[in-house]
């Protein structure tokens, strides 16, 4: 018969793997939030401390590394999220969106620069991505409902366009396309949330 782990052994043993694991990560968003843009293995390893073979025994592959790290990411962002009353009057739910959505995007904007370099090769990046969008959706969705049940046949479109309006790329060409302050860029995205949700076009 094998040998049998104590639980207290293998408890601590994963102990230890997650706490690795965690700080892997760590290296890695830390790395990226420097301007590493695309920190190599061997960087990530010496970040958090450990050798190269421990990365990889932790993360078969870069995609696996993604994937943990784009978890993170979206934990950090459910941290920082904060429910906007559905009851207020439009004008003031618009501004609380806008200034909470400009506030998550910047906690993952070196990530999102990262990710655009690489996301055309790397379909765990793509999966990241539109795990922003679906969280962003819903909560378009459930915040301006009664203007969006106002909008009849027209619906969809006036959810995906406040969507484009409030995500990444826009946010990106807002502040890194046209330069924009923080302030200046959240101005214009209220301004077109609430332009597309004052008067969603039918059909």
């Amino acid at each position: 018969m094998g040998r049998v782990e104590a639980p207290g052994r293998v408890d601590g043993r994963t102990a230890r793997a997650e706490r690795t694991r965690a700080a892997i990560v760590e290296a890695h968003l830390a790395l990226i939030s420097e301007g590493d843009l695309r920190p190599t293995g061997e960087r990530i390893a010496e970040r958090a401390g450990i050798s190269l073979r421990t990365l990889w025994t932790n993360f078969k592959d870069m995609e696996t590394l993604f994937e943990a790290s784009g978890t993170e990411l979206l934990r950090q962002q459910e941290l920082a999220w904060r429910p906007i009353s559905p009851t207020l009057p439009l004008a003031k739910r618009v501004d609380a969106y806008c200034r909470q959505r400009a506030k998550l995007l910047q906690m993952i904007a070196p990530s999102a620069r990262a990710a655009q370099m690489r996301e055309p090769v790397s379909a765990q990046l793509r999966r990241n991505r539109l795990k922003h969008i679906a969280r962003v959706r819903d909560e378009v969705e459930q915040l301006f409902a009664d203007e969006l049940d106002r909008a009849g046949p027209g619906r969809g479109q006036v959810v995906d366009a406040v969507v484009v309006a409030s995500t990444w790329p826009a946010w990106s060409t807002l502040r890194d396309g046209l330069g924009l302050g923080v302030d200046a860029a959240r101005a214009v995205m209220a301004r077109t949330v609430g332009a597309l949700l004052a008067g969603p076009a039918e059909g």
